[in-house]
Order: structure tokens, then sequence, then C-alpha cells
């Protein structure tokens, strides 16, 4: 008898199913894709956060490390100036040293506008590809 009232119970809840408009039906499709949506946009920003503090933390070791390689440098600059300074004065040693790193980022300088002067700031192949879309949507059958 139990399971006789759980078939009719059942029963109107499939109908209630076959009953509802297909309106209905493509309603709650997409409510259901709407929320579905939200979650991989949430998903997407947690993982984006999470991403960006492992890459907060890798910037500020990376500028520990820059900073602890500028020290190198001071401290290395300094010991070959004692160094000449033990065979010469000392203002020439410091001159010298100093017109060394003059010399070096002369060099940086110059490389480094090369570099930059061939940097172009339109992405070129996006808007070419801009273009050919925008062709297409005119002129779809070509």
């Amino acid at each position: 008898m139990a399971e006789e009232q759980r078939a009719t119970r059942q029963v109107p809840a499939q109908r209630a199913d076959e009953d509802r408009s297909l309106g209905d039906l493509v309603g709650d499709l997409v409510a259901d894709v709407q929320t579905l949506l939200r979650q991989e946009v949430e998903l997407a920003k947690a993982e984006v956060r999470e991403e960006a503090a492992k890459a907060g933390k890798a910037a500020g070791m990376l500028s520990g490390a820059a900073f602890a390689g500028y020290m190198v440098v001071v401290l290395v600059s300094l010991a070959a100036v004692f160094g000449l300074a033990a065979v010469m004065p000392a203002g020439w040693a410091a001159l010298i040293v100093a017109a060394v790193w003059a010399v070096a980022g002369a060099v940086l300088f110059v490389l480094g506008r090369t570099r930059m002067r061939e940097v172009s700031p339109k992405p070129e192949r996006t808007v070419e590809t801009l273009k050919e879309d925008a062709q297409w949507a005119r002129h779809p059958t070509r």
C-alpha cells in the first residue's frame, strides 16, 4: 500500500513536468545557464585573485633580489675604488670607477632606446583581424 501511495505521488509530479509550457522550460533553461555563467565568473575571479596574490609575493621577492643586487654593485664599486686607491690617489680611483659605470650606462641606454623604437603600441594583428571581421560582416557571402 505504501508503494502505491508513492507511485501516485510521483505521477502528479511527472504530470506537472509534462504540463509545463515550452516557455517555462526555456525560461528555466535560461535561468540555469545564467546561474552557471555566474558561477563560472565567480570561479574565474577567485582564481585570478589567488594568482594575483602569488604574483604579488613573487614580485616582492624579486624586488628584494633587485635591491640586494644593487647593493652588491655598490659594494663591489667601493671595493674597486679602494683597490685602485692603493696604487693611485683615491679621487682618481673613484673617477675611473665612475667612468666605467658611465660607459655601461650609456651602452644600456643606447640599446634600450633602439629596442624601444621597435615597440609598436598598436596591436597590428588584432587591428587586421578586426578589419577582416568588419569586411566579412558587411559582405558575409564573399
